[in-house]
């Protein structure tokens, strides 16, 4: 059974080159056109990012703000860098169909233990999606790479352990630029305060 507490260790640096300080400081705003949005920093193998996972399903949802969702896969964690490159693959072919495996990786943690585990698990959602799973999902070292870039901006913005998620805004109204969720419980209380006070200051 995985452990819980096992998601709110820091961790340390995997890989080299952090982005640039402006690259990171963009990442905490809305999608063009947006006015709110949540970001995230998450671990696909974390038992806490499964937990709230739903949490921020349901609040999307809701709200229909964007979900902008980066890969933060811990050290201690066997399985989670490979399927966040997985996770990439299936966005190469549909961005849903990215996020559906991301979410159905979420739900199905308990039954993944082993990287022999989540290929089998891959494959079977392949499937079940009428999508043909390729040998080697990364040949080129590209996802790979896009994977190792998340780490390294969730880096520059601090980020220490997962799931971490900020509401972020454009500004407008006297909104707080970026506010991180310390309690999910809250999520849709602070989704709530962000959209009264940009729709304000868009008037």
């Amino acid at each position: 059974m995985k452990r819980i507490l096992s998601a709110a260790f820091a961790v340390a640096a995997l890989f080299a080159a952090a982005s640039p300080l402006s690259h990171a400081q963009n990442a905490l705003k809305p999608p063009a056109g947006s006015h709110v949005a949540i970001v995230e920093f998450a671990d696909l193998e974390c038992p806490m990012c499964g937990h709230e996972n739903p949490v921020l399903m349901d609040a999307v949802a809701k709200y229909h703000v964007p979900w902008v969702r980066h890969d933060f896969p811990l050290q201690m964690h066997v399985w989670s860098f490979q399927a966040a490159v997985n996770a990439r693959w299936f966005d190469t072919q549909n961005k849903k169909l990215g996020d559906d495996y991301r979410n159905a990786v979420f739900a199905n943690q308990n039954n993944i233990e082993t990287k022999d585990d989540l290929a089998g698990f891959t494959q079977k959602f392949a499937q079940q999606h009428g999508t043909a799973l390729p040998f080697v999902v990364d040949p080129q070292g590209k996802l790979t790479a896009e994977v190792k870039a998340d780490y390294n901006l969730g880096m520059q913005l601090g980020v220490h352990q997962t799931p971490t998620a900020w509401v972020v805004t454009d500004g407008t109204g006297g909104a707080a630029p970026h506010t991180e969720v310390k309690d999910f419980n809250k999520l849709y209380t602070m989704l709530d305060e962000a959209i009264a006070q940009t729709s304000h200051g868009h008037k």
